[in-house]
Order: C-alpha cells, then structure tokens, then sequence
C-alpha cells in the first residue's frame, strides 16, 4: 500500500511546487527586466533635458554655431553612457538625422522594436515596454523618449540596451528558486514518508497479527494506541475478532479432547468383549475379523484426534539443540522397519546444525513424516532425510520416491482427514500431518510439500535458527 499512496503523494506536492514555481520564475524575469527598462528611461528622460538645449542642426559648411557647446556637452555624456555601460544611445532629429550618438555611426534601425519605439516616441509618448526577454534568448531592449520643446517633438532619445547581465541575474534567480523548490520537495518527501508510515503503521502490524493468527499463534494482537481513528478502531474490532476465534478453537480443542478421552473408556469395553466373542467363534471368522479392524481403527483415530486437541493447545518448550543430531537419530531408529520394508533410508547433510524447537515436539514430526515416507515408498526405492541451514531457519526434508501426488492433492494435502483416494487401502487416520504442522506451529516451524523430482513427494520442516 506504501509503494502505492507515496508516489501519489509525491506527484501531488511535486504539482503544486512546480504550479508555485513557474509563475514566480517568470514574475522573476519581469521584475529584473522592469527594472532595466525603468533604468533605461530614467537615463532617457536625462539625455532628453540636455537636448532640449541643442536647437540647431549642424552646419553643412562646418561653421561653429552657437549650439556647438551644447552638442559637444551631450555628445560626451552620451560616450561615457556607451564606454561605462556598453549601452548604445543616441537623440535624433524627426528626420532621424543624429543629433549626437555614440558610438559613432551608430543610427535608428529601420525595423524592428528599435523602429517602433521611435515611432511611438514621435507621438509624444513613451515607447510601450519590450517584450520579455529570456535567459536563453540573446535580444536587446530599445527603450525610447521624445525631446519636448515649446509642445512640439523636436528629437528623439533612443538606448538599445544589450541583456546579457539582466539575463544572467535571471538566471541566478532561476536557480535560486529551482534550489529552494528542491528543499522544499525533500521537505514534503519526508514529511510524506513520515505521514505514510504514521497513516500505515497499523495497517503493517494489523497485517502481521494477521499471519500470526493465520499460522496458529493465536494470542496475537493489535495495539489500538497509533494511526487515524479508523485503523485504531478496526485495530479494536481485529482484537475482539481474534478473541472470539480464539475462544471459539479453544472450545472446538476442549471438546474434541474430552470426545476422545470419554469415547476410548467404551472403546475399550467394546473390543474387549469382541474379543470374549471372538474365543466362541470358529477360528478364521471373517465377520468378527472385520469388525476388530474397524474397532481398532476407530481407537486409533480417537487417539489421533485426542493428540491433535493436545497438540494445539499445549505450549511448545522450546531448547538450543542441534537439528541434524535429531534427525540423524531418528533415522537410525526407523532403519529396521525401513529394513523390513525394503526400502533404502538414509540421512544426507552436515552433522551439526543448530535450532530452537521443542525436542519432543520435533521427534514426533519426524516420525510421522519418516512413517509417511516409508508407507509409500514401493520396495527398492530410497527415502532421503537432510537438515541444512536456511537463512534464519534450519530446513529438514524428508524427500521420498513414491508415487507422489497431484497439484490438486497438494494443495489438500496435511488437511484433517483427508486422504487421497489412490492410496485408502493404506492405513492411517489423515491426521498425521495435521498433528505433526500443529506440533511444529506451537515452536514458531512450519511445514510445506512439494513434488520430488522425477516422482515421490518432498515435505520440509522448518524451525527458526533464533531464539524466541
């Protein structure tokens, strides 16, 4: 769900700085560029008050006129303007005859936005702003003021100013912004992981309670103390849930122990007249006979079932004890029915691997899982037991080459009482393998199947390799 709800807040918060961000880089750019073109008219407006005092052109003959001062005065200023700013600037006539320029030769252009502030300055006004101008965009801004004298528009004031430091300046405050929308998306990224580990926090624990009930550690729960107020209350809901489940199963083991336990007293009575009545029948009476099998089948399923309450409900006393040893031992112990069988058992794999688990609980999954082994594996055929270490977990597997089973009786197969129908005539309750996973899930194991390879079945114990 994280991986999920994160980068759909990332993307939102990522929108609304760049939504933040765009129009204050471009009021950036407008503010620096505003800032030249007022420079630039102020500058304007002061050649303009020196060339209200030239009122006569230059003399084709070359004879000094009495406004030569003048001229000269503010054909100075305005090199000092060109040599100290690199601006160019220059005031001409309506004719567009220049009336002082610098640098030399340089004149109004005919097109362009230099022409049509020119224009509009012989109006009588002041050009209209430039266009805007980008860092990446190498323009010039031509600013334009016209020469008032008596009312009337004698000359015109034009700067045609290179952009290069303004777009510079742009750009530095480009960065700026970009640096401080950069911060400001680490900020929302933490704070957004922060507020998803807040808002899912219950959600994992909720879930991790979850599989613990779901693999038999029924005493988990969800502390209600974190999260929104919905998580903390479907923490409380999960809570009362686990504990009606739990006292339900609990009600399901007491009575599936005392049926057992009050069944077998019967039982008993029951076989032992059988029994009597069998001493005053004819030798070899096959309905006495049948009837003997079904009465010992029955005792041995009342004791599977009274195990299987027992297992479920005992508490596992869990030791450091080495898992190969065990399985090792249990495997010279069921050698001589192995032997009588014909079938070839024998344990692979290191001689020392250490786990936590019950030492009785684990010999008793052993033997059921060794016993199934031996049950369908035709004679000539071998049975492998190995224990190797696992990650956190120590493996042991059992690994037979029966006849196996199907997908669909692997996905069955350790349910209670099920058995498959190519193998009844074998003997057996179907709760073996659900005692032995009971077993193991009281000391934090597990138990899984699989197919061995080319044909058998492969089943697999784990116990944890850490202490609880």
């Amino acid at each position: 769900m994280r991986a999920r709800l994160l980068p759909l807040l990332i993307v939102l918060m990522a929108g609304v700085l760049l939504a933040l961000g765009f129009p204050l880089a471009v009021i950036t750019a407008g503010v620096e560029q505003q800032r030249v073109v007022v420079d630039r008219i102020d500058d304007a407006a002061r050649f303009a008050s020196l060339a209200q005092y030239v009122t006569t052109r230059p003399d084709a003959a070359g004879r000094p006129t009495d406004d030569d001062e003048r001229r000269a005065t503010l054909t100075a200023e305005l090199r000092r303007y060109n040599d100290l700013y690199g601006i160019h600037a220059g005031v001409f006539f309506r004719d567009r005859t220049p009336m002082a320029v610098a640098p030399a030769g340089w004149g109004v252009p005919t097109a362009g936005e230099a022409a049509d502030a020119f224009t509009e300055a012989l109006a009588g006004r002041r050009s209209h702003d430039p266009r805007q101008v980008w860092p990446w965009d190498d323009s010039r801004i031509p600013v334009a003021s016209p020469v008032v004298r008596d009312g009337d528009v004698v000359a015109v004031v034009v700067t045609d100013s290179p952009t290069g430091r303004m777009r510079s300046r742009v750009l530095e405050g480009w960065l700026l912004i970009a640096a401080g929308e950069c911060a400001a998306m680490f900020v929302a990224v933490t704070a957004a992981f922060r507020l998803t580990g807040w808002v899912l926090r219950p959600v994992r624990v909720l879930d991790a309670a979850s599989h613990d009930i779901a693999t038999g550690r029924m005493k988990s729960r969800v502390a209600a103390a974190s999260g929104p107020p919905e998580l903390r209350r479907l923490a409380r809901s999960f809570n009362e849930m686990a504990d009606h489940v739990e006292d339900v199963l609990e009600q399901q083991r007491a009575f599936v122990a005392d049926a057992s336990h009050q069944l077998r007293n019967p039982l008993s009575a029951l076989l032992l007249r059988i029994e009597l009545l069998a001493l005053e029948l004819p030798q070899g009476n096959e309905e006495i006979a049948s009837v003997r099998t079904e009465g010992k089948r029955l005792a041995r399923v009342l004791d599977d079932l009274l195990d299987l309450a027992l297992a479920e409900h005992a508490a596992a006393d869990l030791q450091l004890l080495d898992v190969a040893a065990l399985a090792a031992e249990r495997v010279d112990s069921w050698h001589p029915l192995a032997a009588d069988k014909g079938v070839d058992l024998a344990y692979e794999g290191p001689r020392a691997v250490t786990g936590w688990a019950d030492p009785v609980t684990l010999s008793s999954a052993l033997d059921a899982v060794v016993d199934n082994a031996l049950k369908f594996t035709p004679p000539g055929e071998r049975v492998t037991v190995s224990a190797v270490a696992d990650g956190g977990n120590v493996r042991v597997t059992v690994a037979d080459q029966g006849p196996g089973l199907t997908d669909e009786e692997l996905a069955r197969i350790g349910d209670r009482f099920w058995r498959s129908g190519r193998h009844q005539n074998v003997s057996g309750s179907g709760l073996g393998l659900s005692i032995t996973r009971a077993l193991l899930a009281t000391g934090g194991g597990t138990l899984s199947f699989a197919p061995n390879r080319p044909h058998g079945l492969r089943v697999t114990l784990r116990v944890p390799r850490t202490g609880p």
